[in-house]
C-alpha cells in the first residue's frame, strides 16, 4: 500500500499559477508511475498528466499541454504538477495517483490515490 498526501491547491485568478505536490509514503517511490487527475462537480474523473519512473516519459491531456508540467523528485518521494496560465475551466478537485504497472489515461487502472486538493480559478 502506498499513501499519497497532496498539497498546494487554492483560489487563484485566471492567468495565475499554482504548484501541486504529492508526497508518497514509500522509499520505493521511484518504481511507481505517477499521475494527476481532476474531477469537477457532476463530471467524471479526467486525466491531466502522467510521468514515468525516470521522468523521461511524460503524457498530457490536450486541454493542459503547454500550460501544465508534471515532474518528480525520487529522492524526496514527491511528484509535482506546475499549473500556469490557469483558466476557469481548470476548476476541479485534483487527485494524485500512483501505479506500479503502467501509465494510463483511464482512472480505473490506477491503484493508489490521494485525498484530492481543490483548485478554483476565478475570472
Amino acid at each position: 500500500q502506498v499513501q499519497l498526501i497532496e498539497s498546494g491547491g487554492g483560489l487563484v485568478q485566471a492567468g495565475g499559477s499554482l504548484r501541486l505536490s504529492c508526497a508518497a509514503s514509500r522509499d520505493t517511490f521511484s518504481r511507481y508511475y505517477m499521475g494527476w487527475f481532476r474531477q469537477a462537480p457532476g463530471k467524471e474523473r479526467d486525466f491531466v498528466a502522467a510521468i514515468g519512473w525516470s521522468s523521461a516519459i511524460t503524457v498530457y491531456a490536450d486541454s493542459v499541454k503547454g500550460r501544465f508540467t508534471i515532474s518528480r523528485d525520487n529522492a524526496k518521494n514527491t511528484a509535482y504538477l506546475q499549473m500556469n496560465s490557469l483558466k476557469p475551466e481548470d476548476t476541479a478537485l485534483y487527485y494524485c495517483a500512483a501505479d506500479p504497472l503502467s501509465l494510463s489515461r483511464r482512472a480505473a487502472t490506477w491503484n493508489y490515490w490521494g485525498q484530492g486538493t481543490q483548485v478554483t480559478v476565478s475570472s
